[in-house]
């Protein structure tokens, strides 16, 4: 579930306010996203891929009952945004695709252009 919104590198884009399918964010009154429904998030990462600046940290196994993140420990760990480097969303990134071996993908990607 969402666990944290970095008001450092936040730009207000709203995007993750945008994305959002279960309308777990408010836009706060200085621009920077609110997590004000955590308990509807769905864990689908969407707003997490669609930060542009990595602000973002949503945890894949949250424990309610533990305390809320700590930005320092986050960025320590270098978790925050670390969905949308898996996916290989953001500049310099190597894209998911381009490193996917499943057999079948052959089948439905089209053909490389060469040259």
């Amino acid at each position: 579930m969402i666990e944290f919104v970095s008001s450092d590198r936040c730009v207000q884009c709203t995007l993750c306010v945008k994305v959002c399918p279960t309308n777990v964010f408010d836009k706060g009154e200085d621009g920077i996203p609110v997590i004000a429904r955590q308990e509807d998030c769905q864990t689908c990462f969407i707003c997490e891929a669609y930060c542009p600046v990595d602000a973002l940290y949503v945890a894949p196994y949250a424990d309610p009952l533990e305390a809320a993140p700590i930005e320092a420990q986050l960025v320590a760990n270098n978790v925050l945004g670390s969905w949308r480097e898996t996916i290989g969303w953001g500049k310099g990134r190597t894209k998911l695709a381009e490193i996917d071996t499943t057999p079948f993908i052959d089948r439905i990607l089209p053909p490389k252009r060469t040259g």
